[in-house]
């Protein structure tokens, strides 16, 4: 079939049977839901832009496999170029949606999936890298959502997947049989996982014999039987139920995470591309946090790009944008937030081809990018903060605003209150004011701060992850021997 959009995406998904539930109930009509449906929106804009000619070169590529036009985000990369796009593709919805567009996952785990497979097949002649790529092409040809299903709970961390109290703290086989396997656990803080029609579950760790029923891959449907999703709150999320949109600062976009449960769940032979093979799951591990990692390069700097415009409107709309310290502060978040998108280019032009074709970032180069992630959001949002001024937390609602309840001494209403003390600079209506203080909080403090301030930190992996990454990459050895070939110094 052609590339969806967005209208044929949203639609899809109310044709799947998945089981949501939230604030302890089960959530019947989730497509519609108002806490809900803005994450909804965000993926609908990666099938929007798609359609656009003016991002056709972007958000659009030819297919590996079919042939085909495709969107980028189910592509194989095969190409430091293709590296370089997907960089910027994400910049791009970042900017268009100022939050979590979740399709990135999904197209991660694919290219680790892919170059994983085929080497786990070159060991020990299984079938796996065939089975991904007809599940491939199926998700192709069909411009589905996938997640990327990798983080589980781990129960207690000081102790293998093996030796758990309870094993369901890592996913694994409970029942192995001639048509497929039988798996139970969970995956935690998936990112668009209600949203998407398919998941692929990865290993979290490197694993040893003894966890070799923990050492398995697959995908399956999002409403498969025995999988269900337990959606997760956010800051200020029920806000989104008040009715008052310029409360919840970015009304029409959102993130979205959730538990995902998998209750004696049936995979099928086809959809099984890690099934005991211990010694690839860390490959798998690896690769999908490096894909993953220079991510951030992208969708952090475009959702940066948009905080560093509503700080600079709040400074306009409070009458200091000509300060020089305020200046000052725009050009340092600009800086932080240039540095980002410098690191997630810089690892995708040093990428290379795996054995199986498609194109891997510099790993070394992907994990410095995720640790700077980890702390320049930080400091962009400290600044945005400092410009706003407390006003961005201490607002009344909207419903203050536009309430004719008379409280003045002279008849005055709530609204003419809130209207005449909070007003602008001049030419700038106080509820412009309203909308780029609230939206700073909700980016900042809010919801939104999940999938940029917060995410930043422990998205694809905590910073001392990204830290062993670089320890191990780093290539000690190799700088010692540089100095001592410089300084004469002889083995």
């Amino acid at each position: 079939m052609a590339l969806m959009t967005a209208k044929e995406y949203i639609e899809s998904l109310r044709k799947l049977n998945t089981r949501v539930y939230m604030f302890g109930k089960k959530i019947e009509n989730w497509v519609d839901d108002p806490m809900i449906r803005p994450s909804i929106n965000c993926v609908a804009m990666t099938y929007a832009l798609a359609q656009d000619p003016k991002y056709a070169d972007l958000m659009t590529v030819k297919s590996s496999l079919t042939g085909h036009t495709i969107n980028r985000f189910t592509h194989l990369h095969q190409s430091t170029e293709d590296l370089i796009n997907k960089v910027k593709m994400q910049r791009l919805l970042g900017q268009k949606t100022a939050s979590c567009f979740q399709r990135c996952v999904g197209m991660d785990s694919f290219n680790a999936v892919f170059s994983t497979t085929f080497e786990t097949d070159e060991a020990h002649g299984t079938h796996y890298h065939e089975n991904f790529k007809k599940f491939l092409t199926m998700v192709q040809d069909n411009d589905l959502t996938v997640d990327g299903a990798m983080t589980d709970p781990k129960g207690d961390r000081s102790k293998a997947p093996h030796d758990q109290a309870d094993p369901d703290m890592y996913v694994h086989v409970v029942e192995r049989r001639p048509d497929g396997i039988v798996v139970c656990g969970a995956k935690c803080h998936q990112t668009g996982s209600v949203n998407s029609h398919w998941h692929i579950f990865m290993p979290t760790i490197s694993m040893s014999e003894a966890d070799k029923d923990w050492a398995v891959s697959f995908a399956c449907p999002t409403d498969a039987e025995g999988m269900y999703m337990i959606y997760g709150r956010q800051s200020c999320d029920t806000r989104k139920l008040e009715g008052c949109s310029i409360d919840v600062g970015n009304a029409k976009f959102g993130g979205q995470e959730a538990l995902v449960v998998l209750d004696h769940v049936f995979i099928p032979n086809e959809y099984i591309f890690l099934n005991g093979e211990c010694e690839f799951a860390g490959m798998m591990v690896e690769r999908f946090a490096g894909y993953h990692r220079q991510s951030y390069g992208g969708c952090k700097v475009g959702v940066g790009d948009v905080v560093i415009g509503a700080a600079a409107l709040a400074a306009e709309y409070n009458g200091v944008e000509k300060a020089s310290a305020v200046k000052d502060k725009l050009i340092e978040m600009t800086h932080l937030n240039e540095t980002l998108y410098s690191c997630g280019i810089a690892c995708s032009c040093e990428g290379c081809p795996t054995k199986a074709g498609n194109y891997q970032i510099d790993l070394l180069l992907a994990n410095v990018c995720k640790q700077n992630v980890t702390r320049f959001p930080y400091e962009i949002v400290r600044l945005a903060e400092d410009i706003a001024g407390g006003l961005m937390v201490t607002l009344p609602s909207q419903k203050d605003f536009e309430s004719d309840t008379v409280v003045g001494n002279n008849g005055e209403t709530i609204s003419e209150i809130c209207n005449k003390y909070f007003a602008a600079h001049e030419g700038v209506s106080t509820e412009d004011r309203q909308r780029v203080m609230r939206f700073l909080e909700n980016m900042c403090l809010g919801a939104a701060a999940v999938g940029y301030r917060t995410e930043s930190m422990h998205g694809a992996g905590s910073p001392q992850a990204q830290r062993i990454m670089i320890a191990r990459q780093g290539n000690i050895q190799g700088k010692k021997q540089f100095a001592k070939d410089v300084a004469g110094i002889k083995d």
